[in-house]
């Protein structure tokens, strides 16, 4: 009985202490709210919730522009992650197909230079690729934006998705190539469908960073008609009278396509991320 309760009190204090840290990382979000519904003259206060909330401040953020409204500058948010995100998933899948299952010259040594790119900082390619788009006349477009990720996306994912093929055994392959398929139709009908848990994993990991890609969107996009919802929120701080109220309201809007993509497919994202595929 003593060592039940013991048990027991472990187990409270355990979940106890879970439940404090969990309230003390939840806090800025908690604050977040609270401050998304105040005036300017209360951000400075102490209180966590105001008095009267400005719901208001969602709507009036919402409409903030004269010419666009935050559905605008969402529209054109999801069309650029839904071409980045088919181009890395597809591209990707390709691209680790082709290290993991097939026999070429150099094979070693051009992964081993893949790998090594994953290294290379992004500051260092930013003003080649700038010159670039700028010399074929795509800048203030989509296109530097979405193009990277229909040449095989980020290192990490053919990375991710080759030690997931590895993990398929070969004995499929070969079963298919007696019935006479061809190495397309064995990465169409045989690889690509097993990747989905990796897959899932590569097309949130890239909604998100290409989400978040403020300095590129920043860079590449001038008019405001094209405008994604990162540069929206700087608009607001280019104002004289800055509306934080309004500000953060339509930040917190900002975050719900991405934080409800990784609850819908979190347990695909750890699946995917544990790459262990299917074992011979």
């Amino acid at each position: 009985m003593m060592g039940s309760s013991r048990l027991k009190l472990s187990r409270f204090s355990y979940h106890l202490l879970l439940i404090v840290v969990s309230l003390i990382m939840l806090y800025p979000v908690f604050w977040w709210l609270g401050a998304s519904l105040k005036k300017n003259s209360e951000m400075r206060l102490p209180t966590l919730w105001p008095q009267t909330p400005m719901w208001e401040n969602f709507t009036k953020g919402w409409s903030f522009s004269a010419q666009y409204t935050f559905g605008h500058f969402f529209t054109n948010t999801l069309m650029m992650e839904f071409w980045s995100v088919i181009g890395s998933v597809l591209t990707s899948a390709i691209v680790a197909y082709g290290f993991a299952r097939l026999n070429f010259r150099f094979r070693g040594i051009w992964f081993s230079i893949l790998i090594m790119t994953m290294m290379l900082p992004g500051q260092v390619t930013i003003i080649p690729q700038y010159i670039l788009y700028h010399t074929f006349g795509l800048v203030n477009s989509y296109i530097p934006l979405i193009l990277p990720h229909f040449f095989g996306g980020a290192p990490f994912f053919v990375f991710l998705l080759v030690q997931f093929i590895r993990g398929i055994p070969r004995e499929l392959d070969e079963a298919a190539k007696i019935d006479g398929a061809s190495v397309y139709s064995i990465f169409a009908r045989i690889i690509f469908p097993l990747l989905k848990p990796s897959l899932v994993t590569v097309a949130i990991f890239t909604f998100i960073w290409s989400w978040d890609n403020f300095f590129g969107q920043l860079l590449y996009l001038s008019s405001i008609d094209k405008y994604t919802v990162g540069l929206a929120l700087r608009m607001f701080v280019d104002q004289f009278d800055i509306q934080w109220g309004q500000l953060l309201a339509m930040s917190l809007i900002s975050i719900l396509p991405s934080a409800l993509l990784f609850f819908l497919a979190q347990k695909h994202l750890v699946e995917g991320i544990q790459t262990t595929g299917l074992k011979g």
